[in-house]
């Protein structure tokens, strides 16, 4: 019996000692899950996104998010593994990602544009989903209160009202010729069609008649496109994931006879519209990034942490994208920007 006993307890001091090798600096760390008062350093972090489809300003929300994240010490190929997904446009293949994502063992979902929201939040109840790019989450019951979202869902609205409104007044004031305007819209998606209302009240104010050409997919936006030749003065097009794909083809429309063209985002105006109120996806994504990591490193509750929007609007000119649509920019237009080192394209 002495002798058991002196084997069990050499064995115990044996296993404490290989305990304490593996938590100091020349032992098997921990994983980050095990590591003491929950510090997250060390910690593996798994995210699943679901994108409506590709164009410049959702991939400028994806690409600004993952910055958020990594300045926050959350890299992707380091720390952080993107399962990202797009659904082309599809929606049976978004609601089939979004059942995807339900059962997978990521730490947070990421829904791009309304739709992946809607279904996401539909599927998860059981990990946190953060959306962006969305324009109204309340209209589109992906939110009830913008101010306490509850449940496991926040985000970052991509529209200020304003935004169109003021675009709105740019348009008739320096572009006093402008009695029509013309809008490729995709109706069933509801960001669009609050937006185009918005912008019908604003073009009203000043007189303006807004006439709408609708399509269902990129495949018609040029078609559409071409019917409002001869008809309206310029063109305006939403955050219209379905036309904002395809938008290439209407600059080339617009390009070709002479009508203005003007965006609701800045990516668009890149390419080549002629202006926008906005501001940068990438600042948009960057801010929902930044919302993930308190999220995932400091434990804080999405249901608690408001909606935000975009606050730093400004008016965009590209100056070089006017002269092409047979419009020559004056001092007077570009006095209305306010940062004109970045928001003078030339």
């Amino acid at each position: 019996m002495k002798k058991m006993w002196m084997s069990l307890t050499l064995a115990g001091l044996l296993l404490t000692a290989v305990g304490c090798g593996n938590n100091g600096s020349g032992g098997e760390q921990a994983s980050g899950n095990e590591q003491s008062g929950g510090n997250a350093e060390g910690k593996n972090y798994k995210v699943a996104i679901s994108q409506i489809v590709e164009h410049p300003s959702l991939d400028a929300t994806r690409e600004g998010f993952l910055a958020g994240l990594k300045d926050a010490g959350i890299e992707e190929g380091k720390n952080l593994t993107v399962d990202y997904n797009n659904a082309q446009g599809d929606a049976a293949t978004n609601l089939s990602i979004a059942q995807k994502i339900a059962g997978d063992d990521s730490d947070l979902a990421l829904a791009i544009a309304t739709a992946p929201a809607q279904a996401l939040v539909q599927q998860i109840q059981d990990k946190p989903v953060l959306f962006a790019a969305v324009t109204d989450p309340l209209g589109a019951k992906i939110v009830s209160d913008l101010n306490k979202p509850g449940a496991n869902v926040t985000g970052a609205s991509d529209t200020n009202p304003d935004a169109v409104v003021q675009l709105m007044d740019f348009v008739a004031t320096e572009l006093p010729d402008i009695k029509t305007v013309g809008l490729v819209l995709n109706e069933g998606e509801p960001n669009a069609v609050v937006m185009a209302d918005n912008a019908e009240k604003a073009l009203g104010a000043h007189g303006i008649k807004l006439i709408k050409a609708p399509v269902t997919n990129t495949s018609e936006v040029k078609q559409a496109a071409d019917s409002l030749v001869g008809k309206v003065d310029a063109f305006f097009i939403t955050l219209d994931n379905t036309v904002v794909s395809a938008v290439d083809t209407m600059i080339q429309v617009a390009n070709d006879n002479d009508i203005p063209f003007f965006s609701s985002d800045r990516d668009t105006v890149e390419k080549g519209a002629m202006a926008t109120v906005g501001f940068k996806y990438y600042d948009h994504g960057y801010q929902v990034g930044q919302t993930a990591a308190k999220i995932l490193k400091d434990g804080e509750n999405p249901g608690d942490m408001p909606v935000t929007f975009p606050d730093k609007l400004d008016l965009i000119l590209n100056v070089k994208a006017a002269k092409e649509q047979g419009v020559e920019v004056t001092d007077s237009m570009k006095a209305k920007v306010q940062d004109q080192a970045n928001n003078i394209i030339e």
